[in-house]
């Protein structure tokens, strides 16, 4: 039903969209719509080689990038375009990624922006929150 497909470095803007339009809703409810600051906040996450589309009948509807690190793996980014979301793909998405952090007996570390649905979406599969700063919140997943 989905499969992921390797993005690129020279998809930055691309997938930059994409983020903004996924994030656009919960950015603007809380007033912090701003995509300069967005696409700043991106650019110091984003990793080519860890990023892949999730496509759904051979069409881009997501991404998901996670760095597998020493101590844990980091899922910096899930992000599905509204008018996909409700297929699973997001689920589909984040259950693959826990399969590859159990194969390496190892946690998932990420943040959600407080007040977004994301924080009912992680919590559903199993992340536990760890701490809060002022716009995020972090989760933790081990299995």
């Amino acid at each position: 039903m989905f499969s992921w497909q390797a993005a690129s470095a020279e998809e930055f803007e691309a997938l930059h969209q994409l983020r903004l339009a996924a994030m656009c809703p919960s950015l603007q409810a809380i007033g912090l719509y701003d995509p300069a600051r967005s696409r700043a906040r991106f650019a110091g996450r984003f990793h080519p080689g860890v990023t892949r589309w999730i496509v759904w009948q051979e069409r881009r509807i997501g991404f998901s990038a996670m760095r597998h690190e020493a101590d844990a793996c980091y899922l910096d980014h899930l992000y599905i375009l509204p008018t996909a979301q409700g297929l699973g793909a997001g689920s589909w998405a984040l259950r693959a990624q826990q399969l590859a952090a159990a194969a390496q007996a190892k946690a998932i570390v990420l943040c959600a922006l407080r007040d977004s649905p994301a924080n009912h979406f992680y919590r559903r599969h199993g992340f536990v929150p760890t701490g809060e700063d002022e716009w995020d919140i972090w989760y933790r997943w081990q299995r």
